[in-house]
């Protein structure tokens, strides 16, 4: 969705951030586009910024890379100076190149070892972990972040079996949870399973809170955000975080209080923007992204 992505994001020269560089795609775009733009540009994925870094070299010193978390942004953006964003971009799936990436276990299409760690510097592998915790910890994530059915008897099965060992790889977690749902396996049940668990492994949704919290100090007045999210809880935070509170009066809801705050942002999208068809076909990844676009209102 890049031409949707930079009708919304691009607003003029400044300091732009993209939260979730990946391989610099988007980035690149921007700078071309707009020529007084500056980025900081961050990533979890070591890997991701090294990719980047080449593919964004030409732009010199217009480009500030950030190694960090959702939560370690605010001391990057201050490093750089503080200076009020102008716009930022939070694309919150995994690129096609963590993806097909066997060793990092992201997708249960690829035979390699239960990982889904986003930065393989930090953390233990998600087979470790795995073992390590009780089964309503992921009973959780697999209600909120994959919005399975099933979930209570599948965690209690995935804890046992990593706690034996017997969850070494992605084909391991497969056939637990065809084993352990019945039923005819799907791709979309077992993917479900794969994305909660990444989420959970990441510190995902703590993630987003974090961020979410700090935009509004961070942005200049007229600045925009625009999110791209791949699943329904983290699109409905979005909305939660950023949409203006309801103020229109209605027979069952009270009438406004007087001076009733409205919060720091007009959404631009009136509804969510969702990939065509022809895109939906060329890139079929991104069939499920939900964007949404935010201004920062004057205070």
């Amino acid at each position: 969705m890049l031409a949707q992505v930079l009708d919304y994001l691009c607003t003029g020269p400044g300091l732009y951030l993209d939260a979730t560089l990946g391989d610099g795609g988007h980035a690149a775009a921007l700078l071309e586009r707009e020529p007084g733009a500056r980025l900081l540009g961050n990533d979890r994925d070591q890997d991701a910024l090294a990719v980047a870094g080449e593919r964004l070299r030409r732009f010199g010193d217009r480009v500030t890379l950030s190694h960090g978390t959702f939560i370690q942004l605010p001391q990057a953006w201050q490093r750089l100076g503080a200076e009020p964003l102008r716009g930022a971009l939070l694309d919150l799936g995994v690129s096609s190149r963590q993806i097909d990436d066997a060793d990092r276990g992201i997708s249960y299409r690829f035979e390699g070892p239960l990982d889904l760690r986003l930065d393989r510097a930090q953390g233990i592998p998600a087979h470790e972990r795995l073992a390590h915790v009780e089964p309503a910890e992921i009973e959780h994530a697999l209600r909120a972040y994959g919005d399975l059915a099933g979930a209570r008897r599948l965690s209690r099965a995935i804890v046992l079996a990593a706690r034996r060992g017997e969850l070494p790889t992605t084909s391991a977690l497969t056939a637990l949870t065809n084993r352990v749902l019945g039923g005819r396996p799907t791709p979309r049940r077992t993917a479900q399973v794969f994305q909660a668990l990444r989420m959970w492994v990441n510190g995902e949704a703590e993630d987003l809170e974090a961020v979410l919290e700090w935009l509004p100090a961070a942005m200049e007045q007229g600045g925009t955000v625009v999110t791209l999210s791949y699943h329904s809880g983290e699109d409905r935070r979005i909305k939660h975080a950023l949409r203006p509170p309801r103020a229109v009066p209605s027979r069952r809801l009270p009438e406004p209080a007087q001076g009733h705050h409205e919060g720091p942002w007009v959404e631009l999208t009136r509804k969510v923007v969702r990939p065509d068809a022809e895109e939906r076909t060329t890139n079929p990844r991104a069939r499920s992204a939900k964007l949404r676009a935010f201004r920062r209102k004057p205070e």
